[in-house]
């Protein structure tokens, strides 16, 4: 008690009383550092989860295509010449009627067998050459039976997209539809329950799909139907679906 006067005391040392009021203070800190983490639970506890939807269908104005030569030979050299001759012809076209996006997709040249009592005999050769190209689907059925006249002899697929500008305005509106979901199912569920909806704490944009173009694959008939110098193919598009996905946490 005495050593406890001393410090106390005027007289005592100032190093000494420049220490006392440190007590309290540690104190108080210790005191918000224990409180906060059982504030921060708290609010995290009292948070709603959602995840909204959205959906924005576009029409789709250009067709993407994919056509090619394919040549059967008894030599592989025949074929090959074949093949490119048809080729250059049918890209020559193409590029007259300036489609967009024309690129080759595939170069191939393989052997042909037939099988008959267990054994195998060379029959000659396949060789095929395949491009892609992107054209107005407007025009579409007219280069395609221009394209057969040109050379091609197969049609792989055709698929129907809009531009890039359209996909980027759907792929912002369907954002905007997501996220005006999740809001609403926040506001049912806190109002069945007489809560408030408060701030968004947390946002997260799950995805903003692009859409992959749907291949219209082209039968036999329909092919032997484009050989016919009179006809024009109809072409006709596809709406295409744009969606996005939006996760709020939404403190109340």
């Amino acid at each position: 008690m005495k050593r406890v006067a001393e410090l106390a005391s005027p007289s005592a040392p100032s190093t000494w009383r420049r220490c006392l009021p440190i007590v309290p203070v540690t104190i108080g800190l210790l005191g918000l550092l224990l409180a906060s983490p059982a504030l921060a639970q708290e609010r995290l506890l009292r948070t709603l989860t959602v995840t909204g939807q959205g959906i924005e269908n576009i029409p789709t104005t250009l067709a993407q295509v994919q056509l090619g030569v394919e040549v059967q030979g008894e030599t592989a050299a025949t074929v090959q010449q074949e093949v490119a001759r048809r080729a250059d012809a049918v890209v020559a076209f193409l590029r007259s009627q300036n489609v967009d996006k024309l690129a080759t997709t595939g170069v191939s040249l393989n052997p042909r067998y037939s099988y008959e009592n267990n054994r195998q005999e060379l029959q000659g050769y396949v060789g095929t050459n395949t491009v892609s190209f992107q054209v107005p689907i407007a025009q579409a059925g007219q280069i395609l039976d221009r394209a057969v006249q040109a050379g091609a002899t197969r049609i792989d697929s055709i698929g129907f997209i809009a531009t890039d500008s359209a996909i980027t305005a759907a792929q912002q509106q369907a954002l905007r539809k997501a996220t005006q979901d999740a809001q609403r199912q926040a506001d049912v569920v806190l109002s069945t329950l007489n809560l408030t909806r408060q701030e968004v704490v947390n946002i997260q944009i799950n995805n903003a799909e692009m859409p992959i173009p749907r291949p219209l694959l082209m039968s036999a008939p329909q092919m032997a139907a484009m050989k016919m110098e009179d006809a024009v193919s109809p072409i006709a598009g596809r709406e295409q679906e744009v969606k996005a996905s939006v996760t709020l946490q939404i403190r109340y």
